[in-house]
């Protein structure tokens, strides 16, 4: 009956992983950008002479989804909204590269374009920008300014946009996106942005109370069958034992 307790334990600590995860996703329902985790799991045998007949659930990277999320106007001018599939690049605290929906753009004292304390990326690297009377970004990215005194308008840089599967991408300790495989992401001239808007969280609250529920009641189905394995167990001692 021990082969059984394996399964038994095993899902049910998968069960309790999986509600931690959906339970971080409703607490991100009004954060912007944010993309939803999808827990997964899969079979696993455990290793050794006379285990082939015990199964252990492997818990395994968690998957992001990148559906899109609801797009509102703010009319703001450094606010950036990408449309359909695609992804900002900014710079981590460690200097390498990590990718967002957020684009909630600010400029801190230097200039320098800013996503929630990361520094914005764009084709030529960190963006900072001059003294300015009108900015404008284009759907492709491009930032022009108008420097004061003047009437043309000046272009300064190129957000650098990515695309990826979710299935290629996972999430750093602080939250933002990464490649899996830890290797920078190709720029994609394809990506279009949308001025003056802000995308959402792509949670579903319904979603995500249905996926809680039905761990729920597969954590109690785990706990049942494991009480009735340690039932089966004694009775099976008792009968070894002749009492």
């Amino acid at each position: 009956m021990d082969a059984l307790i394996y399964t038994a334990m095993s899902g049910a600590e998968r069960a309790l992983r999986g509600q931690q995860v959906h339970a971080n996703n409703l607490a991100n329902i009004d954060t912007g950008g944010f993309r939803a985790n999808m827990e997964l799991s899969a079979a696993q045998a455990v290793n050794g002479y006379g285990y082939d007949d015990r199964h252990m659930s492997q818990l395994q990277a968690n998957s992001v989804s990148t559906k899109p999320g609801a797009m509102k106007s703010t009319g703001r001018e450094l606010d950036v909204a990408v449309a359909g599939a695609g992804f900002l690049t900014v710079q981590t605290a460690a200097g390498g590269e990590a990718y967002t929906r957020a684009g909630n753009m600010v400029l801190d004292e230097n200039g320098t374009l800013r996503i929630n304390g990361n520094v914005v990326l764009g084709e030529g690297g960190p963006i900072t920008l001059p003294e300015y009377t009108r900015i404008d970004i284009g759907n492709d990215g491009t930032i022009s300014i108008q420097a004061p005194g003047t009437t043309i308008m000046q272009t300064i840089d190129k957000l650098r946009m990515v695309k990826a599967e979710g299935s290629e991408l996972t999430k750093n300790e602080a939250g933002l996106l990464v490649a899996r495989d830890g290797a920078p992401l190709a720029t994609d001239p394809t990506v279009v942005v949308r001025s003056g808007h802000l995308e959402g969280s792509n949670v579903s609250a319904v979603e995500e109370m249905v996926a809680t529920m039905s761990l729920n009641r597969t954590f109690e189905v785990q706990m049942k069958l494991f009480t009735a394995t340690d039932s089966m167990t004694q009775s099976g001692n008792r009968l070894i034992s002749g009492s």
